[in-house]
């Protein structure tokens, strides 16, 4: 039986990845595609235009759904495309239990982690809530 406190106070901000690693909405899927792999990551934040624009994000899920399956060509594609906008994002301080209802709820893998005034922190994954939370 788990031990129900111990996770009442698991924050987001405790079980997020501190790196954002972003890109331009102009940038062609190619480049996305040679950043995530150089980098060896699988998502990359999509910067704002301006004040009033919103976070994008795109992920390799969002390439092989929009660009290999419908084999169109990646550097013919650009990023503002395929991405997914306005992001998922939840507040650092926000209990871990319930972002994970959130992603659920919302059917994503991932969302961006953002201060009170909506900065970018960082990225939290469904797995890493899941596992988080999971008894030692």
């Amino acid at each position: 039986m788990t031990d129900q406190s111990n996770n009442a106070t698991i924050r987001v901000s405790d079980l997020m990845g501190t790196q954002v690693h972003t890109i331009d909405g102009l940038a062609t899927v190619a480049e996305a595609m040679a950043t995530m792999k150089r980098l060896q990551i699988s998502s990359l934040v999509v910067n704002r235009r301006d004040d009033d624009d919103e976070l994008g994000l795109i992920t390799v899920s969002d390439v092989a759904r929009e660009v290999t399956t419908r084999d169109r060509a990646p550097e013919r594609v650009n990023v503002y495309e395929i991405m997914s906008k306005p992001a998922l994002a939840v507040r650092s301080g926000m209990l871990a239990r319930y972002a994970v209802r959130l992603l659920v709820e919302f059917r994503v893998s991932r969302a961006l982690v953002v201060d009170e005034g909506g900065a970018p922190l960082g990225l939290v994954t469904l797995r890493d809530l899941v596992l988080g939370l999971s008894p030692e």
